[in-house]
């Protein structure tokens, strides 16, 4: 059995992930939602995000960056156990390039990005 080149990331690796809730929770702190308008207005905001993308469409955020479908052609893979070939079927996935913004800020190591112009 091959080894992994790479270690797997332990659990004091793994990065917090920013969910929809913490995202309700920092429009009711910040802009003074009360916190149902809060996670009505982060649930619309995916929901429009998602039915454009299957649609077709293009998601464009200023200064956050660009969400795409991609058409995948069907292709052959191998189980890794067994090392059958097994198809994989054509499919569509989305894609996202980050603009230049928010790609200046990770490559400066900010924490955060900064605050969207007003």
């Amino acid at each position: 059995m091959a080894t992994r080149s790479t270690p797997r990331p332990t659990v004091t690796d793994v990065q917090p992930t920013l969910t929809k809730a913490e995202l309700a929770e920092a429009l009711h702190e910040r802009i003074g939602f009360n916190k149902r308008e809060s996670k009505e207005l982060v649930d619309a905001f995916f929901a429009l995000i998602a039915e454009r993308l299957v649609a077709g469409e293009e998601v464009r955020i200023a200064g956050f960056g660009q969400f795409g479908v991609r058409r995948k052609a069907p292709r052959p893979g191998r189980n890794p156990r067994t090392g059958e070939l097994v198809p994989i079927a054509a499919r569509r996935v989305v894609t996202f390039h980050a603009s230049p913004k928010l790609r200046e800020a990770l490559q400066d190591g900010a924490g955060a990005a900064s605050a969207p112009d007003r």
